[in-house]
């Protein structure tokens, strides 16, 4: 620690001290200029994306449940009662749902949308989040003889449906394409027909507005002719504090190898992978940056060397070593690289606090849940800065560092 301490005194009086040729300060500040400039946004880039990270999966987590139980193969799987109860006694689970799902050409009146029709039952309120997204009516999903029908913002647009004010809610004509391998000589016998009412409205995120519609699991499953024992997925929620991965784990030994079971990330591997890839290229793209600001410290440190010729040969006529002079000017570039990582991160944080606390900057357009940029600030994105600002500092230091150290006394 004491031989730390005396190598950065000696980085620090080289740092403040005056130089005979003004260009060596000029350079040496631009240096920690632009460090500081390159940590700040890319502490502040990182932020938003985490900020929009949360804002994403927060939207999604409301239509994907902890856990999903789909066929391995086909569309649709049988789970006798014995099964479905064993599933329910699994340690951690909280609540369990059936669902049938097929695609769907809803249609009345006014218009008409495809869509993939989910049939749900009663337990769907304890596993999912889209019954809290309800903009119109409410969550009913009705009986088999008298389904509801809860569609997304954007179907509901599609389909010029209603389900409250002055009108009469609208009842869409539900066309499905009927489930079997039978061949049917007039292709409109290959359909079934049923009606249902528009009871509710949700909006969660344009994905699901526009695509899908939620109704009663009986109804889906008889006009599909489904077997009594037959569907097209088992949504779970897990209980909280509760690792779904260990769910999933017994899970798939329980049900075997003709059922996949998956984690809330699994259902939707293709959004958290863009989401991750997104916001490591933007910081390779920052960490250019830095490498530009390597090349200043360059150039001052190696006109340091040049300046400091006659300190180093008397360093080394006290009985200085060469690692001894290396790793004094070494933990210049160190030091540079420090105070511009330092002024950048404070920076960062002042910023980032500001916009969660006044929402300074915001987002332009209407079409937006949020009208202000989100921001997260998380000590891993901290540690992976500074650690990048000290490993191109190092490499950017190591030359000159070495050139010192190399060089031959000359006393006069």
């Amino acid at each position: 620690m004491d031989y730390l301490e005396m190598y950065l005194r000696f980085a620090w009086r080289y740092f403040k001290a005056k130089k005979s040729a003004n260009a060596i300060n000029i350079i040496a500040w631009v240096t920690v200029g632009v460090i500081a400039f390159a940590t700040a946004c890319q502490i502040l880039v990182l932020s938003v994306f985490n900020g929009f990270e949360d804002l994403v999966k927060s939207l999604y987590a409301s239509f994907y449940t902890d856990l999903k139980v789909v066929p391995s193969k086909g569309k649709t799987f049988t789970i006798t009662p014995e099964q479905l109860t064993s599933v329910k006694k699994q340690q951690g689970i909280e609540a369990v749902s059936l669902i049938a799902e097929e695609k769907a050409l809803l249609k009345n009146d006014d218009g008409q949308t495809a869509v993939y029709l989910k049939g749900v039952d009663n337990n769907f309120l304890k596993v999912s989040g889209v019954p809290g997204k309800i903009v119109q009516g409410k969550f009913n999903i009705g009986t088999i003889d008298d389904p509801g029908l809860i569609v997304g913002y954007g179907v509901q647009n599609a389909a010029f449906i209603n389900t409250e004010g002055a009108f009469p809610a609208s009842k869409p004509v539900v066309i499905l394409a009927k489930k079997g391998n039978a061949a049917f000589s007039d292709p409109l016998q290959a359909l079934s027909e049923g009606v249902t009412t528009a009871t509710g409205v949700f909006a969660i995120q344009q994905d699901f507005d526009s695509k899908y519609a939620i109704t009663n699991i009986d109804f889906v499953k008889q006009q599909m002719a489904f077997e009594k024992d037959e569907y097209s997925a088992l949504e779970i929620k897990s209980l909280n504090g509760v690792n779904p991965k260990l769910i999933q784990q017994n899970l798939s030994k329980l049900l075997g190898a003709n059922y996949k079971v998956q984690t809330k990330y699994e259902q939707n591997t293709s959004l958290y992978t863009t989401l991750r890839l997104e916001k490591w290229f933007i910081y390779a793209l920052l960490t250019l940056i830095l490498l530009i600001a390597a090349f200043n410290m360059l150039s001052a440190l190696t006109m340091l060397v040049l300046e400091k010729q006659k300190d180093i040969n008397i360093l080394q006529s006290m009985g200085a070593d060469k690692k001894m002079i290396y790793k004094i000017f070494l933990s210049e570039g160190l030091l540079l690289g420090i105070i511009g990582a330092a002024t950048g991160i404070v920076l960062a944080v002042i910023i980032c606090a500001l916009q969660m606390k006044y929402k300074l900057i915001s987002l332009q357009g209407s079409s937006f849940l949020i009208d202000y940029f989100p921001v997260k600030l998380q000590i891993t994105d901290f540690a992976l800065v500074t650690l990048t600002v000290l490993f191109i500092t190092f490499l950017a230091s190591f030359l000159p560092a070495r050139k010192a150290a190399n060089q031959a006394i000359e006393l006069r």
